[in-house]
């Protein structure tokens, strides 16, 4: 892979690609997961991770929502792992602000873009699935087969069993054990990573994901409640 230098003032920065020491970076930080290579490391990743990355949000944002820039630090307070770093730096832009959106994230493996419904609360679980219990529900069973067809893979949290009120031979069970459902595309570090062409993969990426993001924005809606959701 060509390597592309990143400059130093970020928010300054014309989006160029991300350099082969952002990915080096996070290979490292698997290694040795502690604050004494964090801060050995710190300016490779604000040059070659936060710089590119924030450079190529604030290209995003007029298209696809506000972006936040998750932190780089774990919140180990109720974690049996105690590792202080995120192995992967993620963003999200919204463009419905708590219910659908676009994901993007760099780790030692390469790139990664997505999208879709992530829950925030039971109340959006539930609105889901009767969606999907209704003839609306075809439309997304649709949206989700044309989006494996387009390369990407389907995630989220969801239940291995049948949820309740549901029949287990329902036809689209599959879609119905789903807490949340979001699709995911693992570019992974080709050399146009480290191009301008990034920018244009994660754009065909995310332009993909509006007609499943519409769907979550009109038949799911936000959370009035905090917290995670249940079976």
């Amino acid at each position: 892979m060509t390597r592309v230098a990143a400059p130093a003032k970020i928010g300054t920065m014309t989006f160029t690609g991300f350099p082969d020491a952002a990915f080096e970076f996070y290979e490292g930080l698997e290694a040795d997961n502690s604050k004494a290579y964090w801060q050995d490391h710190k300016a490779i990743y604000e040059t070659a991770v936060k710089g590119p990355l924030t450079a190529l949000l604030d290209e995003l944002e007029p298209e696809f929502g506000q972006a936040k820039v998750f932190r780089p630090h774990r919140d180990v307070r109720f974690s049996a792992d105690k590792s202080p770093y995120k192995t992967q730096q993620g963003a999200f832009l919204g463009t419905v602000v708590g219910v659908a959106g676009h994901y993007l994230a760099v780790d030692a493996n390469g790139l990664l873009a997505g999208g879709g419904f992530r829950a925030h609360g039971t109340d959006q679980t539930k609105r889901m699935r009767a969606a999907v219990d209704s003839p609306a529900g075809a439309e997304l069973e649709r949206l989700v087969i044309d989006l494996r067809a387009a390369g990407f893979e389907i995630a989220g949290e969801q239940v291995a069993t049948t949820p309740r009120g549901f029949a287990k031979d329902h036809p689209r069970i599959e879609l119905l054990r789903h807490k949340e459902l979001m699709a995911l595309k693992r570019f992974g570090a080709p050399a146009w990573v480290s191009t301008t062409r990034a920018r244009s993969e994660v754009e065909k990426a995310w332009r993909a994901l509006g007609p499943i993001n519409a769907w979550f924005a009109e038949h799911v809606g936000p959370s009035t409640q905090i917290g995670r959701p249940r079976r």
